[in-house]
């Protein structure tokens, strides 16, 4: 008996390249000897600042904080392909960022068991084959990869003066409820939980490290905001530019939700007050940006900003109900180092997948040689 197509196919994944031009090809696993991103359709001539690479790598990094995951690894990385004499060729740039601090033997207890919210399942009844150390091709670990090829991106981005800064506006129940135009976001790397009101970032941390004392987790949300867009960037229907944003920031790991200037908010005003006004002048610019700078899918010129919901992190060191891969029920409690709130150390991930669309979407506008 012929086999038909879909009988025949093995389940593989096909599901790693991000961009259109500026494309990035994620690779590697939490415990897998490195991890790392190719990254094609890089403009030529862009000096790489390998410094900046590794200082937004650290921003990222385990094991910078009390509050985050103890998980203790340098980040040091190396460029294989695409770059020569500091610039780029304008052929494919591989980034390798090796595992040096995995411990496989922590996740032995979950061999042949289902972590609860993880992707345990899903992946053996889609592949029927699972890396269970770490969650491996699952685990955050892999958007290392991602913050590398996004500081190649704000390189890109900086040639059009664009500039992206994202900071964590809630975690768990604490709230910052101030908008961005009112903060001073270069304070947001002043403390470990990376909120730009000193006052309310105590209060997170104080939360997260109780949290952490019970062996629980909570959740949060990242705000970004892109300064000195200009007008006319990203694809009507299809392929707008909050939705390929969304793509990306529903891509990184536990989110859960993303909405772009008013959004959910917006459902409970009227027209009257949601409508940006235009203004006159030399520039035209609008009176209110509920639209987030961006309307009809294409940018306005005005500021760009997101939120962006994480869930808590689903490892917790508490014990659980489950099953193992037989069906039979079972428990199961969190071994390791895993962060109590994901939030402070995605920020730098919010603000590189958001530097890979935008780059990608400013190289389709032009051409794919830099441009002032």
């Amino acid at each position: 008996m012929q086999l038909g197509v879909l009988e025949f196919l093995w389940p593989i994944h096909m599901s790693n390249t991000l961009g259109t031009i500026f494309r990035i090809t994620s690779f590697g696993e939490s415990h897998g000897p490195s991890i790392g991103v190719v990254i094609d359709g890089c403009p030529a001539g862009l000096v790489i600042d390998t410094e900046f690479i590794q200082s937004e790598l650290l921003r990222r990094r385990p094991g910078q904080s009390k509050i985050t995951t103890a998980r203790n690894e340098t980040e040091a990385f190396e460029i294989t392909s695409g770059v020569f004499e500091n610039k780029s060729t304008g052929s494919p740039i591989t980034i390798i960022i090796a595992n040096s601090d995995a411990r496989s033997k922590d996740y032995a207890h979950n061999t042949n068991v289902y972590r609860p919210s993880h992707a345990d399942y899903t992946y053996q009844e889609k592949y029927g084959h699972r890396d269970h150390r770490g969650g491996g091709r699952t685990s955050a670990r892999i958007t290392a990869g991602w913050v590398a090829a996004g500081a190649i991106a704000k390189q890109v981005l900086a040639h059009k003066n664009i500039k992206i800064k994202a900071y964590v506006s809630q975690a768990g129940t604490v709230t910052l409820n101030q908008p961005y135009q009112n903060l001073d976001l270069p304070l947001t790397e002043t403390n470990m939980v990376r909120c730009p009101d000193e006052t309310v970032a105590k209060e997170m941390i104080s939360l997260i490290e109780q949290t952490k004392k019970d062996g629980d987790t909570i959740g949060g949300v990242v705000s970004c905001v892109v300064t000195n867009m200009p007008v006319g960037i990203g694809e009507p229907v299809f392929d707008k530019l909050h939705a390929a944003l969304g793509h990306a920031m529903f891509s990184i790991n536990a989110v859960k939700g993303v909405e772009f200037g008013s959004g959910f908010e917006g459902a409970s005003m009227k027209g009257s007050d949601h409508n940006d006004l235009f203004e006159a002048g030399e520039k035209i610019t609008t009176k209110t940006n509920y639209s987030g700078g961006i309307q009809g899918g294409i940018s306005n010129g005005e500021d760009i900003y997101f939120k962006v919901a994480f869930k808590p992190v689903a490892t917790i060191m508490k014990e659980q109900q489950t099953v193992d891969e037989n069906g039979k029920a079972t428990t199961i409690k969190g071994k390791g180092r895993h962060d109590p709130c994901v939030v402070p150390r995605a920020v730098p991930i919010v603000e590189s997948m958001a530097a890979i669309v935008l780059a990608d979407f400013v190289l389709r506008a032009q051409t794919t040689t830099l441009e002032d």
